[in-house]
C-alpha cells in the first residue's frame, strides 16, 4: 500500500514490510515497486505523477493551500488544517514539563527536546547539532550560501522562485495581499501576516530551539540565525559577516566614515543611535539615570 504523507515536505512511499510466506515466499521482504516519473531537479522517482506534482512544489516553492482568515498559504492541505487551529484557539497538544499548547503533536515533539537536550540533526559538514530538522537545511547556507533565484532589477537572490516572485512586487509596486481587519495592503504577504497579529495579538512563529514566539516568520528567520550560524550580509570591504542587514550596515561605516547620528548640542557625530546616547549622557546626566 502506498499514500502520500502530507506531514513532510516529502513524499514518503509506505511498503509492506512483513508479508506472509504464501504472499512472498520470504517472510520480511518488501515489494519492490516501479518508479517511472523522475523530478528533474533533482532526480528523485515516484510511482504515480501525483506524488511527483505534491514533491515539485518543493522545487517551485508553489503553495496552494491558503487560509481565508489571514492569507497564510501552504505546500500541503494538512499543514493549513493544523494552522486554522491558530485561528480557533484549538490546542490539542500540551507539554506535561511547562505546560505550554501546540497545535500539532509534531510541535510538541520538537518542542520536548528542549527539555531532553535531544538535538538528532547533526550538520555532515560541522558537526554542529539541532532539534528541527528544519535547521539543518537553514544551517547548510552559511557553508554553501547557495540561493539560485536571483533578482534581475537588484542584487537580492532567494532560495525559491515563490520567494522571488514575493520579491518582484516590490518593484511593480504591487500590493496584492490584503488585510481582511482594516483593509490595508501589503507587497508581501509575510508583511500582511505580521500585520494581522496586531489585530489577533497570535504570536504563530515559534522558535523549536528555544520556544521563543515571534509575530512575523521573517522575525523568526533572523533569531533562528542564532542557532544556526548563519551570518548571509558579508561586507564587501573586508569579507566579515553579519547574521542581520541592520548589523552590516552599522559595520560597513567603519570603511564609509559615515556618522548619521549628531548631536544637538555639540555638533558631535556617532556610527550609531546607542552611541549618541551616550554620548548624550554628558550633557545631561539625567538621561544616564
Amino acid at each position: 500500500h502506498h499514500f502520500i504523507n502530507e506531514d513532510e515536505n516529502t513524499t514518503v512511499l509506505q511498503t509492506e514490510k512483513n508479508f506472509t510466506q504464501k504472499q512472498t515466499g520470504i517472510t520480511g521482504v518488501k515489494r519492490s515497486f516501479k518508479r517511472p516519473y523522475t523530478c528533474t531537479q533533482c532526480g528523485k522517482s515516484f510511482i504515480d505523477k501525483a506524488y511527483l506534482n505534491v514533491h515539485m512544489r518543493i522545487h517551485t516553492g508553489e503553495k496552494p493551500f491558503t487560509c481565508t482568515q489571514c492569507g497564510k498559504s501552504y505546500k500541503h492541505k494538512s499543514k493549513l488544517k493544523i494552522h486554522t487551529r491558530v485561528h480557533t484557539g484549538e490546542t490539542l497538544y500540551t507539554c506535561t514539563q511547562c505546560g505550554k499548547s501546540f497545535v500539532d503533536k509534531g510541535y510538541l515533539n520538537v518542542h520536548m527536546r528542549i527539555h531532553t537536550g535531544e538535538k538528532p540533526f547533526t550538520c555532515t559538514q560541522c558537526g554542529k547539532s539541532f532539534v528541527s530538522k528544519k535547521f539543518p537545511r537553514k544551517h547548510q547556507l552559511s557553508h554553501t550560501g547557495v540561493k539560485s533565484f536571483s533578482c534581475d532589477q537588484c542584487d537580492k537572490t532567494f532560495a525559491s522562485a515563490w520567494s522571488l516572485r514575493q520579491h518582484l512586487n516590490s518593484h511593480a509596486g504591487v500590493k496584492p495581499h490584503v488585510c481582511s481587519f482594516c483593509g490595508k495592503s501589503f507587497t508581501l504577504l509575510t508583511t500582511l501576516q505580521g500585520h494581522q497579529s496586531i489585530h489577533t495579538g497570535v504570536r504563530p512563529h515559534m522558535c523549536f530551539d528555544c520556544g521563543k514566539t515571534f509575530l512575523t516568520c521573517s522575525s523568526l528567520k533572523k533569531h533562528q540565525r542564532i542557532h544556526t550560524g548563519e551570518k548571509p550580509y558579508k561586507c564587501s570591504h573586508c569579507g566579515k559577516s553579519f547574521t542581520r542587514s541592520e548589523g552590516l550596515k552599522i559595520h560597513e561605516r567603519v570603511h564609509t566614515g559615515e556618522k548619521p547620528y549628531q548631536c544637538s548640542s555639540c555638533g558631535k557625530s556617532f556610527t550609531t543611535s546607542s552611541n549618541l546616547r551616550t554620548h548624550k549622557t554628558k550633557h545631561c546626566p539625567k538621561l544616564s539615570k
